[in-house]
């Protein structure tokens, strides 16, 4: 079965603006390296884990920001890339 993962693109207007978040990949690899680590926070789902609690936890495990009980409205699905 192929790998899936999920996650969050967490963002806010700030004026005309439209702000994002990435984050960069820990770890000695990731030490001296810029471009194109940065991503949304994500993770491979796990056997029997609904994608949304899968997104929910690694934006959590990866911000330190509990979001769990967010509302199902404030979450707006963005389709698959592959």
């Amino acid at each position: 079965m192929a790998k899936r993962s999920a996650g969050i693109l967490l963002f806010r207007r700030s004026g005309e603006e439209l702000e994002v978040l990435l984050v960069h990949p820990g770890g000695p690899f990731w030490a001296r390296r810029d471009a194109g680590a940065w991503s949304i926070p994500k993770g491979e789902v796990d056997a029997g884990e609904a994608e949304r609690a899968c997104a929910l936890r690694e934006l959590e495990e990866e911000t330190g920001a509990a979001f769990r009980d967010a509302p199902l409205d404030t979450l707006l699905p963005l389709g698959e890339v592959r």
